[in-house]
């Protein structure tokens, strides 16, 4: 098991530094100039600069030196924590992120929790039930909620619950009621998939012959459900849940633009709209770290839950 986990964190490692090179060389390659962005945002006439002064600035972000050299020293500045300066706002990218960062965080372990009550709760009622018109309600549901875009589920939102029934704000940070909207906003689509995942692979799991044998027992449709077929189907689930939580980052870019909230998704538009290359680097690295680390979490759950996959990992 450990040379399995071992094998996994040297997987997480590459899948951190491929993403990092990636976006580096990306970035790179658009035809933009940093210094002459970072002078337009503060208003500077870039005119009246004379070629030596322009070679000074670009000196000063080490923008002089070749890509090679470049790529290294964000690298090596990467892996201690400084992502250099951003070069629309002149403060150190760290300082950006350690600002924006909570506000988002906040708003995916509100959002995480509906996701999962929303997904686990459709699938589970939708084979609980008897009643076929209801049955077949339920399991068309979360094809709606993934058909849906993002921005219009929380503009929609924002129109029936701030302004026709001012239940709860439109915009903002202040306050745990201002999360509501944006929370729901993020989890509908993850919980819409999840639900449909897990619909099928009850549905499946119905049909093994432990479940008859459950059954046959007298034990009750719910408690058979929940405590023996739940924990079967629910693996595939547990894999697209990882997905879904690694990918808050990039749905807090729609949700936090559309409900004009302070985080690292409004940083991230105004940094790829800036071109502003540190902060972009640092966003997408910090969604990469999001990602393979929800992943191993699944992992660790994937031989809790199923020790078939201790076994194979023991046999490897």
């Amino acid at each position: 098991m450990l040379r399995y986990l071992a094998g996994r964190f040297a997987q997480a490692l590459v899948v951190l530094w491929a993403a990092y090179t990636v976006a580096f060389v990306i970035l790179h390659v658009l035809p933009s100039d940093p210094v002459t962005l970072q002078l337009s945002a503060s208003g500077a006439d870039i005119g009246t600069l004379t070629p030596a002064q322009l070679h000074l600035l670009e000196a000063r972000y080490g923008l002089d030196d070749s890509i090679l050299v470049q790529y290294f020293r964000a690298l090596g500045g990467a892996l201690h924590g400084d992502f250099g300066m951003s070069l629309t706002q002149n403060v150190s990218v760290s300082s950006l992120i350690a600002d924006k960062l909570p506000d988002t965080l906040l708003l995916s372990a509100v959002a995480i929790p509906i996701t999962l009550l929303f997904g686990v709760g459709i699938a589970f009622l939708a084979i609980y039930v008897q009643w076929r018109p209801a049955r077949v309600l339920l399991a068309r549901l979360p094809a709606v909620g993934v058909s849906l875009p993002q921005f219009f589920v929380g503009l929609l939102l924002i129109q029936v619950f701030a302004f026709s029934l001012s239940w709860l704000p439109a915009t903002g940070n202040s306050g745990a009621d201002s999360l509501v909207l944006p929370a729901v906003t993020m989890a509908l689509p993850g919980g819409a998939m999840l639900a449909q995942l897990l619909t099928r692979s009850l549905a499946d799991t119905w049909g093994e012959p432990y479940i008859l044998t459950a059954r046959a027992k007298g034990l009750s449709r719910w408690a058979t459900q929940l405590r023996h077929a739940l924990r079967n189907a629910s693996l595939p689930a547990l894999t697209l849940l990882g997905v879904i939580v690694g990918y808050t980052v990039t749905n807090a870019v729609v949700v936090e633009a559309v409900f004009s909230r302070n985080g690292i998704g409004q940083l991230a538009q105004q940094a790829v709209l800036g071109q502003d290359v540190p902060v972009v680097q640092a966003i997408v690295l910090i969604g990469a770290v999001l990602f393979v680390s929800v992943n191993l979490l699944v992992d660790l759950l994937y031989s809790l839950l199923d020790p078939r996959v201790a076994s194979a990992a023991r046999v490897a």
